[in-house]
């Protein structure tokens, strides 16, 4: 189908793109959180016609094969080929003086119009504001989802989120959402702390140190129930003090990224046996994007998700190496 790309959301997945973090094929046109109007469709699409509302998912969902077919869409086997660029069939969308290029995630939002798959659209109603609805595509429901989904975050439980950009801001109103107690921000930035105290963080501190003092005292030393790490890096570092502020039974959930064949997880395996701690990866949130795009924006439409107030700052196209 062709889409016209209406807004297109900057993640911190594209800049590690463009800084060598993530190993992709180039080049490559970058941009996978999009919204758009569907211009013209191809024989064979089902999901939507020409003037649809939509919003894409970085992650396209097939709806068949072993993973779609057991609620795991986050992991749909057509997303082995984001970082390749190609559409199905291997077929490249684009070109230009450098040969083939490829769209990130199969989308290439950062272009005004773009030749993209069904399965990596949902449908969206039409009085949903599009500059809005783009951060659903991606950050909002892996943040959200990280809490929500993998976390498993429950009434009363207390739950520590590392690093407050745009993935762990939505951690947090995901954790808050859920019913905990006590959602603890860790960031180094006084700005992204007092956002996170305005979505529902109810206690926020520079330092991982300074935050694990607190949750010992807050539930009596019985430690944090989950820690989501949603940093620009994900470190040993940080994997540690993620592992250090859950108690018994408690669960840490790995959402951020670093290079592939960066090793930051060293940890004591006999305290992870004895305390039944667990870790666990979340890719999407372990959202299912045509489900749970809905749900999310729905949450948006009711007031129970905040969107408005977690964008800083917009650019125009032309503009997009400046952001």
């Amino acid at each position: 189908m062709l889409i016209r790309y209406e807004y297109a959301g900057l993640c911190h997945s594209d800049v590690h793109i463009a800084h060598g973090d993530l190993e992709a094929r180039l080049p490559m046109v970058l941009g996978h959180e999009g919204a758009g109007v569907i211009e013209e469709v191809g024989p064979g699409v089902t999901r939507v016609v020409p003037g649809d509302h939509v919003v894409c998912s970085f992650i396209p969902n097939c709806g068949t094969c072993r993973y779609c077919s057991t609620g795991m869409q986050s992991v749909c086997d057509m997303g082995a080929t984001i970082l390749e660029g190609y559409l199905p069939g291997d077929r490249f969308p684009l070109s230009g003086p450098r040969g083939e290029y490829g769209a990130m995630c199969m989308l290439g939002t950062f272009s005004q119009y773009g030749t993209i798959h069904q399965n990596s659209v949902v449908r969206v109603d039409e009085d949903l504001p599009l500059d809005k609805a783009v951060l659903v595509g991606c950050g909002v429901p892996t943040g959200w989802g990280s809490a929500v989904n993998t976390a498993n975050v429950r009434a009363g439980d207390t739950v520590a989120v590392f690093g407050i950009g745009g993935i762990g801001i939505n951690a947090v109103q995901g954790a808050r959402y859920a019913g905990a107690k006590n959602v603890v921000a860790v960031d180094p930035l006084e700005n992204k702390r007092e956002k996170a105290m305005e979505l529902g963080a109810t206690h926020a501190f520079a330092t991982a140190e300074e935050a694990i003092d607190t949750i010992t005292e807050l539930t009596r030393g019985q430690m944090a129930d989950s820690a989501i790490l949603t940093p620009g890096l994900l470190t040993a570092e940080i994997v540690t003090s993620g592992f250090n502020a859950v108690g018994k039974g408690g669960t840490v959930v790995l959402t951020g990224l670093h290079k592939f064949d960066e090793i930051n997880i060293q940890l004591p395996g006999t305290v992870l046996s004895l305390w039944r701690k667990s870790l666990r990866g979340s890719l999407f949130g372990d959202c299912n994007p045509t489900v749970d795009i809905p749900k999310i924006l729905g949450l948006y439409q009711s007031g129970d998700l905040k969107l408005d107030e977690i964008i800083t700052r917009t650019y125009t196209l032309e503009q997009v190496n400046e952001g």
